[in-house]
């Protein structure tokens, strides 16, 4: 059998209470909640004063003064087992439960009167806390039971007034445990869920400015070289002036794919994505061979599918030699290839690992790695795929 999950109730669990010491970003450390719990067992735990009170004007002796000692012990051990128990380990929770207990039930073993057990609510109250439910219960369900065949043993009868305090205080105490337990718990995962989500945004900003600026910045690199070569080469300068144009308008698209990426607005068609690819490749001098509709491919797909043709031509485009890059397209698979030197390193780029995150997120897959020809090659599917086989039908052209 396999572990349960940390997160499952389970009776046999010991209470995680390290909410309490878990330090909130901004934040003083969780001390109200303990407050209101030491606070709630102070103000019940009062009756005890009123049993002292009895006892020493009982006619106990040495007994009652013993008995009153271990009572002020008692109320004691209230206050302190509810700030210190909960983020004990367990065999001090378990040292502490036991302690209790036995200042609790002293005076009534002492005194020989079965009607003090019912102080022992408060120590009950502290193993629903401190304890795992399963051996909480049962020292509960064993008190109860031994009070009454205590006082079934004496003359007086059962005193069931005495029995339902001990059940009833013990209910209330435990209840109050169990909401502060609770609200702790969804508090914790509140803010861990605040975490996760800034996370995620981090994750798809950086995913999406990667892939925005990485194609553009490599376009724009290329173009900048054939802009300095024509300058260099040709009095002309009509040509180099053309080039520059393009650039300046490569970079005000890249500043308003930045601003709506950040702001979440961006969309990315394939469409778009080809025209783009077809630009790049035409200014590197790399043949492409490229689709002319995308009418085939699945709406659904077309927007992860465009982020997979730009990252793999702007990785041809970065990393490669090559000479020429195909695109090749089906309803639900698409193909980047090239006949370039493959990339060297097992391990991939953060652009390729940011692809199969985004594939992932519609039950997608893709593979990557050197085509069986020579080059590099890039296939994306999307969820039930059929195989990709030279037979397949595609929308793909002659190369430019």
């Amino acid at each position: 059998m396999g572990r349960r999950d940390p997160g499952e109730f389970s009776a046999r669990q010991w209470p995680d209470w390290s909410f309490w010491r878990r330090d909130r970003p901004g934040r003083r450390p969780a001390y109200r909640s303990r407050l209101i719990v030491v606070g709630m067992t102070a103000l019940s735990s009062l009756v005890l004063i009123k049993r002292m009170t009895e006892i020493a004007h009982g006619p106990h002796g040495a007994g009652g003064g013993i008995a009153i000692a271990l009572l002020a012990a008692y109320c004691l051990g209230c206050l302190l087992a509810p700030w210190y128990g909960p983020p004990a380990p367990p065999r001090t929770r378990i040292a502490i439960v036991a302690a209790m207990f036995a200042c609790g039930a002293a005076p009534a073993l002492i005194l020989g009167n079965p009607a003090y057990l019912t102080d022992l609510t408060y120590a009950i109250a502290i193993g629903l806390m401190l304890l795992p439910l399963r051996a909480s219960v049962l020292l509960g369900l064993a008190t109860a039971a031994g009070q009454i065949a205590w006082m079934q043993s004496t003359r007086a009868g059962v005193d069931w007034g005495q029995v339902v305090t001990l059940v009833g205080v013990t209910a209330a105490l435990g209840t109050v445990f169990a909401l502060n337990f609770t609200i702790g718990h969804l508090r914790a995962a509140r803010e861990q869920v605040k975490r996760m989500a800034v996370t995620h945004e981090r994750e798809r900003v950086a995913r999406d400015l990667h892939d925005i600026l990485g194609h553009s910045l490599s376009t724009m690199t290329v173009k900048l070289g054939l802009t300095r070569r024509i300058l260099e080469s040709a009095g002309d300068t009509a040509p180099a002036v053309d080039e520059v144009r393009e650039l300046e308008t490569l970079c005000r698209q890249a500043l308003s794919d930045v601003r709506a990426t950040v702001s979440n607005y961006r969309t990315v068609s394939l469409a778009g994505e080809l025209a783009g690819a077809r630009l790049a490749l035409r200014a590197a001098g790399v043949r492409a061979g490229l689709p002319s509709a995308t009418d085939d491919v699945r709406p659904e797909l077309q927007g992860v599918f465009g982020y997979v043709v730009r990252e793999a031509v702007t990785n041809v485009l970065r990393h490669s030699d090559a000479g020429s890059c195909r695109v090749r397209l089906g309803p639900d698979w698409v193909e980047v290839t090239d006949d370039g030197t493959a990339p060297g390193g097992a391990t991939p780029g953060h652009g390729l690992t940011g692809l199969a995150e985004r594939l992932a997120a519609v039950s997608g897959t893709l593979e990557h790695g050197r085509a069986p020809g020579g080059g590099f090659r890039v296939l994306a599917r999307g969820p039930a795929a059929a195989p990709v086989t030279t037979g397949v039908p595609s929308t793909e052209a002659g190369l430019a």
